[in-house]
């Protein structure tokens, strides 16, 4: 039984508590009050072991020692505290761990953003760069609400778009290029021979039969903008929508353009 939301926070900030209270605190006590922090990640949410248990004992200290790693929106997410210990922990995580609040409420949420370029070969943008400079700039519309309802960045390196950028944003910024994709034709013969693996060998676990460029790739293509023509693999680039299947399905073949 959950009253969700409630005026509490921390002082200077508007944002970044969401506050919870139970409905019935005579019957249930240990969780009158349990109220959810919300923790700017960092960018490509890379974390040091020694971060992560930092933040788990001050949480462990200060609040019920569960988190969500990472809530839908980004941030860390910790789960449960008590309104006197609000201040205290702020105090801490900002002065002691270098670590801010995220966004909550009507305001721009924490931005997030895939690995990019710093692990994914296919980012065709700095998503982490982007991120940092964006959520650096909107410091007061992540921390006090002023917005009629919430508003969020998300940045994906490639049209893979493996933060959702599209499904769970306002504003989705997605790396593409603008050139045509490199074809490697001599990786495509050993696709088609079978001495490469489909998929990066990522379905070797099943027999799935000898790989079919036509049924797996070129007849999956959404705009029909690919063929072989003999045992060379020709694409009309003009027509590419970059849905990243073909490079997906043959990565030692197929490459992003190199204008990106």
């Amino acid at each position: 039984h959950w009253k969700h939301g409630g005026i509490v926070g921390v002082f200077g900030y508007g944002g970044g508590i969401v506050g919870r209270y139970s409905d019935v605190p005579d019957k249930y006590p240990g969780v009158a009050h349990f109220h959810t922090v919300r923790l700017n990640q960092p960018s490509g949410m890379y974390y040091s072991t020694s971060k992560l248990r930092a933040i788990c004992d001050l949480w462990q200290k200060y609040g019920s020692g569960m988190t969500n790693m990472h809530g839908s929106t980004g941030d860390l997410v910790l789960l449960g505290t008590t309104t006197p210990n609000l201040e205290p922990l702020f105090y801490d995580l900002t002065h002691n761990l270098n670590q801010d609040l995220g966004g909550s409420g009507s305001n721009l949420r924490t931005p997030s953003c895939c690995l990019g370029k710093s692990r994914c070969e296919w980012a065709c943008i700095d998503t982490q760069a982007i991120c940092y400079a964006l959520t650096m700039r909107y410091q007061d519309e992540i921390h006090r609400p002023a917005f009629p309802y919430k508003f969020k960045f998300k940045f994906s390196g490639c049209p893979n778009d493996c933060v959702a950028s599209i499904a769970r944003s306002d504003l989705s910024v997605i790396g593409t290029w603008r050139d045509d994709i490199r074809i490697d034709q001599a990786a495509v013969k050993k696709y088609v021979s079978g001495e490469y693996k489909p998929n990066a060998g990522a379905h070797a676990g099943k027999d799935w039969g000898k790989f079919d460029i036509n049924k797996e790739v070129i007849n999956l293509c959404p705009t029909g903008c690919m063929k072989m023509d003999g045992d060379t693999l020709k694409i009309n680039n003009a027509e590419c929508t970059r849905c990243m299947h073909c490079l997906n399905v043959m990565p030692r073949a197929l490459r992003p353009g190199k204008k990106q």
